[in-house]
């Protein structure tokens, strides 16, 4: 690929996005964003000096890399189909929402044909690392687009990882979210299960907190199970829902059993169809569905 000056198009400034647009603009990257259905993470965009587009396709005709953070593949599907007549040869997207990776490898083979190149480039932690600039990002690409994707990704990203190729990325998260929203389900049957027992969430707590199970993620799942803090784990039910189905079609395409992650994905399924599947609706609140499904008070 030849040197290009980047001018850097975001799509989806919502609760992961608002901060990894803010560290790009902030950084020296031109960028446009586009109206997200709450004005006020735009107007702060605006007032850093992003501009706005007012149509997808205004977007895509200012932009040379594209990044989207959306919530599912359908989304993402969606945006680039809208944005693919005004895409010009060269340009880069790059998806940083979890995706599928079927529709993943589908949508570069598309991209590639209009000679578009298409990078995979999920992220994990939580908003407060998006505003910080330190998120973990795992990148499927091949290595001429993950050198040009790479100094952009930085501005937000404090580890990257090259996985592999196109939807490398993608189902290197998917096998990362496994983990975590595994993790959290564990949390939440022992959460209820120590309450029955006459264990308290506190006495559980002092035990678990500074020992090998203690991590990063117990840390915030447990902000909301310790201090009633609905916040301190800001990934929803419905999203971790989501994310299992993919995993799972994912293991069904590998001929692989995964008894242990139809278990966890049951759960969440079970917590969304209850009634946890709004926008605040997060993962740590999963020990509420398990504790009700156990008449635990």
């Amino acid at each position: 690929m030849a040197e290009i000056e980047e001018r850097v198009g975001f799509v989806g400034v919502g609760l992961m996005g608002h901060g990894i647009a803010k560290n790009i603009v902030e950084k020296g990257f031109p960028l446009t964003v586009i109206a997200h259905r709450n004005r006020k993470p735009v107007e702060d965009l605006l007032g850093r000096g992003a501009r706005e587009a007012h149509s997808l396709t205004e977007l895509a005709k200012n932009s040379t890399m594209i990044f989207l953070c959306l919530t599912s593949s359908k989304e993402v599907s969606c945006v680039i189909e809208e944005m693919r007549p005004a895409l010009a040869p060269e340009t880069v997207i790059v998806d940083c929402s979890t995706g599928d990776p079927t529709v993943t490898m589908h949508l570069a083979e598309t991209l590639a044909a209009q000679k578009v190149y298409f990078a995979d480039a999920p992220l994990s932690r939580t908003p407060k690392e998006a505003w910080e600039g330190t998120l973990d990002c795992m990148v499927g690409a091949d290595d001429a687009t993950f050198q040009r994707i790479q100094p952009v990704i930085s501005t937000w990203a404090a580890k990257i990882v090259h996985i592999g190729g196109v939807a490398d990325g993608h189902r290197m998260k998917l096998l990362n979210n496994f983990i975590s929203l595994g993790m959290g389900a564990l949390f939440a049957e022992a959460l209820a299960l120590s309450r029955k027992v006459g264990i308290s969430v506190e006495r559980f707590d002092s035990v678990i907190r500074g020992g090998r199970m203690d991590s990063g993620f117990y840390q915030t799942f447990m902000g909301y199970a310790l201090e009633g803090n609905r916040n301190a784990h800001r990934f929803t039910l419905s999203n971790a829902y989501k994310d299992l189905k993919y995993l799972e079609s994912m293991a069904n395409d590998a001929t692989v059993a995964t008894p242990l992650a139809s278990a966890v994905k049951n759960s969440y399924a079970a917590a969304v169809a209850g009634g946890g599947n709004g926008p605040e609706d997060y993962v740590p609140h999963l020990a509420d569905f398990v504790a009700r499904k156990n008449n635990v008070g």
